[in-house]
């Protein structure tokens, strides 16, 4: 099952989603596979933060800043076979700035988003529950350069599929849920 859940910025969707995954059976392993690559003091900051905020809630953390098909393979090293897993993965906007720019050159959107999506295919097969964070970011009315533009373009293409296959997607508008989708 996949789960998609996006809003604004500190909206409140990443502990909503942590919510949802902590609510999963007690006889589920439960992951958290952090995207978020800490290159700076804020960002740094921000990783202890979600650390300290996700603490004693049972969930075994993979720090995956990109290749994210690295943490199903992980994943799956560790699960006995009739053990549930479940995964929150936080999140999409992370993970697409990193694998685009996170190399030696900008790597074009298309590309981008044919290896996110693939990679996370292969988290779905290996979970019985993928619960997805990502950001809405389009709604701020700014014209960016170029390389950000495809940026907000991959992001939003994936976004899309990801709602399209998942089972429920949910908006954190001012910490409040509000289901949007619910079955395929």
């Amino acid at each position: 099952m996949l789960i998609l859940v996006t809003g604004g910025s500190c909206s409140g969707k990443s502990g909503f989603a942590e919510k949802l995954l902590a609510e999963t059976g007690a006889d589920t392993k439960k992951y958290y596979i952090a995207t978020m690559d800490a290159a700076d003091a804020e960002s740094r900051a921000r990783v202890q933060r979600h650390r300290a905020q996700r603490a004693g809630k049972g969930f075994a953390t993979i720090e995956q800043a990109r290749n994210v098909h690295l943490a199903a393979e992980e994943i799956q090293a560790e699960s006995k076979i009739s053990e549930r897993t479940a995964a929150l993965l936080e999140c999409m906007s992370n993970l697409t700035a990193n694998e685009m720019f996170g190399v030696d050159k900008v790597q074009p959107e298309q590309v981008v988003i044919e290896k996110v999506c693939r990679d996370i295919a292969q988290l779905e097969k290996t979970l019985d529950l993928l619960i997805i964070v990502t950001n809405n970011v389009f709604e701020d009315g700014v014209q960016y350069d170029e390389s950000t533009e495809s940026y907000l373009r991959a992001l939003g293409r994936m976004n899309a599929r990801l709602a399209e296959r998942a089972e429920q997607v949910y908006e954190v508008v001012v910490g409040v849920p509000v289901l949007w989708k619910n079955g395929k």
